[in-house]
């Protein structure tokens, strides 16, 4: 949960991120505290919301005002498909290439579009050298879930609430 109030003490906002969107590209490692300091070489970690995609941030409140129990569940059930993903490389490259698509800002998309991530994605996935196969594949994987409607051959569509 993350919260924001205003200076009465008041919720302004209030998000949830479901615990499977956490993975090691929204986890940023600190430095370790000095020999200083009282918990010596402690390492604590930043989490990286703008690497969440937009649809794993929650809206419970919203400038002030809560949001529909019924609208809450609907949105957290369009991505609870993550959470039968296997932890790690799978789930991980499933949400890089949602948030890919998140970056586009297009309703609608071609394969094209998407292989202008390709750099990005083999800086997060080193080890593949197989980035157009494998951005494929999460393509089919996420219109299989029902988060992407195929529209002819390499053009998807976002699936509207």
């Amino acid at each position: 949960f993350f919260l924001s109030y205003i200076p009465q003490y008041k919720i302004k906002n209030l998000i949830a991120v479901p615990s499977y969107f956490f993975q090691n590209t929204v986890i940023e490692k600190r430095r370790a505290l000095p020999v200083t300091a009282k918990r010596a070489g402690w390492i604590g970690c930043n989490i990286l919301l703008n690497q969440i995609p937009q649809v794993g941030k929650i809206s419970l409140i919203k400038n002030n005002q809560v949001i529909d129990p019924k609208n809450v569940q609907k949105i957290w059930q369009k991505t609870s498909f993550l959470n039968t993903h296997k932890i790690g490389d799978s789930r991980g490259w499933t949400l890089d290439v949602m948030k890919c698509i998140e970056l586009l800002a297009l309703e609608s998309f071609n394969l094209k579009q998407l292989y202008q991530f390709e750099k990005r994605l083999s800086e997060f996935h080193p080890e593949n050298h197989h980035i157009k196969d494998k951005i494929r594949q999460q393509l089919q994987v996420l219109r299989d879930k029902g988060y992407l409607d195929f529209i002819s051959p390499g053009v998807y569509r976002l699936v509207k609430d």
